[in-house]
């Protein structure tokens, strides 16, 4: 539990520094080399801990301290013999298969989570565009201004 804890929250606080460091940097500021280099491994170092290092130790603290197995039974027609009081489903789910399901979706949230810190990285610094007031049948209400007369000399 520890080593999955402690490696969560380190992804977690390297991607917090990553995204405070990106709004504190000016947009469209050149790269040194050797700080494209350093940004290229900080990030394959996040990526690595949340797509390998944080769906392992899961995988480990399941198995070992939790003891989420195949032959450990979640739901299943042999779970409840008294067939008075429950009905049957017609399928086993043990512990290890919503272990496997945690771990998807420790893939699924990251993939999302990437995707968002990815865009909101490349919108930083710009703004939106001011709103145009529509009419009721969402036309908008501006005037068109007039052509600009050149004046030739």
């Amino acid at each position: 539990m520890v080593a999955f804890l402690t490696a969560l929250v380190v992804t977690i606080a390297m991607t917090g520094g990553a995204m405070a460091y990106g709004m504190r940097r000016p947009v469209g500021a050149p790269l040194t080399w050797g700080e494209a280099m350093a940004a290229s491994a900080y990030v394959f170092m996040v990526l690595f801990l949340i797509y390998g290092v944080v769906p392992h130790q899961w995988l480990q603290w399941a198995d070992s301290q939790l003891g989420w197995r195949k032959d450990k039974i979640l739901a299943g027609p042999e779970v409840v013999k008294n067939k008075t009081i429950s009905f049957d489903i017609p399928m086993t789910i043990t512990y290890e298969t919503i272990r496997d399901a945690i771990a998807a979706g420790i893939y699924i949230v990251a993939l999302g989570a990437q995707m968002a810190l990815f865009a909101v990285w490349q919108n930083r610094g710009k703004s939106k565009p001011k709103e145009i007031p529509t009419s009721a049948f969402g036309r908008p209400l501006v005037k068109a201004e007039p052509p600009k007369v050149e004046a030739n000399a």
